[in-house]
């Protein structure tokens, strides 16, 4: 299993919207980055990731799971852009942000770190599981 972060604006798709899907899930579309889209061609059914609210409150809160494997995006007829399922797993007990996981020097190297304007991006097994404590969910 490989592991993920999933950065959305709360505004036009929160976690809350997530949830709502429930065990169908959605599309994470609208992607328009070759390194991101990329990053979701190597996503296999079964692969977490973290869910992120971008903008204001820059943070992980919430926990979702691939549910299906990069497909065209539905939003365009572009083929150059492809998309995967993702469903709600579950919330966060302490939403983790974007200044706390700069300020702990075991993130480090993390991709949100470094490049905190990818909207998906790889998160190691180490990064996951110092997260899954910060924010008190189970890894």
């Amino acid at each position: 299993m490989r592991y993920w972060l999933f950065k959305s604006e709360p505004e036009t798709w929160g976690w809350d919207d997530q949830v709502a899907k429930g065990d169908a899930g959605e599309e994470w579309d609208g992607v328009r980055n070759y390194q991101a889209r990329n990053f979701m061609r190597e996503m296999k059914v079964g692969d977490r990731g973290f869910f992120y609210h971008s903008q204001k409150e820059k943070a992980v809160v919430g926990i979702v799971e691939v549910i299906a494997e990069a497909h065209p995006d539905s939003t365009t007829d572009d083929d150059r852009w492809e998309c995967v399922d993702i469903k709600a797993v579950k919330p966060v007990k302490t939403p983790v942000t974007l200044d706390q996981i700069k300020a702990d020097e075991r993130l480090a190297d993390m991709v949100l770190v470094k490049n905190s304007r990818l909207s998906v991006q790889p998160v190691t097994e180490r990064e996951w599981q110092i997260l899954c404590d910060m924010a008190g969910v189970d890894p």
